[in-house]
């Protein structure tokens, strides 16, 4: 008895060749047009995996916001929060150091000098709001919980240009809240920063390096760097650069002599940091006159101290 073979299906693309010979294609436009449709099929399967994958992932990653991308903005490439120290217990609070901070007391010097790092007063600048000394709103939100009630900045530069230093004072109400937000621009400074003030003598690059001190309830912001981005060398003491602009805070230490009273050293004669040139102006408070008080300032101000 003979078996029969089983007789196999047409192929789907002899169903699909006989279709589109009724279509009047000849075989080789026939081919192109099988050809197409399975690309477009690979295509589509591949899109719609994307799809699958963005979504399961939580969507595309935004790309990290590089230092100076947006006007006026930058971010340093490291950050270290530091302690406030006992020395500064009187002033652990707002309450027991109530006289509001004055561009003139804490950037009054000419020059601010570490070692034979020696630094230029370029620009100082005292905000009321807060808010308006930073940029990122997670910052001005956390300088908000704070208590911070002022800002003053002063922006300093070496003679040749090649270093850069600007010097950020927060008025917060007391030690706590300066320790927290110390520790917040840990991982805040990522993506928000202290505004830098302007000067066409000095900006900061690529590369710069930031450090907060808790002063009392004063926190203190180092914002270090060469002018022209690069990464400090062999010969760029960034520890005397750091140093130098920290002579600032002699302020703070005068405001713990007021408090508790204790007679300061004696009087020195003036050195060549402390000595202004004729040709310059000290900084000045916004709406502030000769005879008013520190404390008759604005809301905001910048006085530009080039010589």
């Amino acid at each position: 008895m003979t078996k029969r073979k089983r007789r196999s299906p047409a192929p789907a693309e002899g169903r699909t060749g006989a279709a589109l010979s009724d279509l009047g294609l000849d075989d080789r436009q026939q081919r192109v047009v099988v050809w197409s449709v399975s690309a477009v099929g690979v295509l589509a399967i591949a899109l719609v995996l994307t799809l699958v994958v963005n979504a399961i992932g939580g969507g595309q990653s935004q790309p990290a916001e590089a230092s100076g991308d947006v006007s006026g903005e930058g971010l340093p490439a490291t950050f270290q929060p530091w302690p406030t120290v006992k020395e500064l217990a009187p002033i652990a609070d707002r309450k027991a150091d109530t006289a509001p901070l004055t561009a003139q007391e804490v950037f009054g010097a000419r020059t601010l000098t570490s070692g034979k790092v020696t630094l230029r007063r370029l620009a100082s600048r005292l905000d009321q709001s807060c808010a308006g000394a930073v940029w990122g709103v997670d910052l001005a939100d956390a300088l908000a919980e704070a208590g911070c009630s002022q800002a003053v900045r002063g922006l300093y530069g070496t003679a040749d240009g090649v270093y850069v230093a600007q010097y950020t004072l927060f008025n917060l109400a007391d030690v706590t809240a300066a320790d927290t937000l110390a520790k917040s621009l840990a991982s805040l400074y990522r993506g928000a920063w202290v505004q830098p003030l302007e000067s066409a003598r000095a900006k900061f690059g690529t590369y710069s390096e930031g450090n907060a001190y808790v002063l009392g309830h004063y926190l203190g912001v180092t914002w270090i760097g060469r002018t022209d981005g690069a990464e400090p060398g062999e010969k760029d003491d960034f520890i005397m650069l750091g140093l130098a602009v920290r002579e600032a805070e002699k302020a703070i230490f005068r405001r713990v002599v007021k408090v508790t009273g204790v007679p300061s050293d004696p009087a020195q004669p003036p050195g060549p940091e402390d000595t202004a040139q004729p040709s310059e102006e000290p900084p000045s408070e916004p709406g502030s006159s000769p005879a008013a008080s520190p404390s008759a300032t604005a809301t905001s101000a910048q006085s530009s101290l080039e010589p």
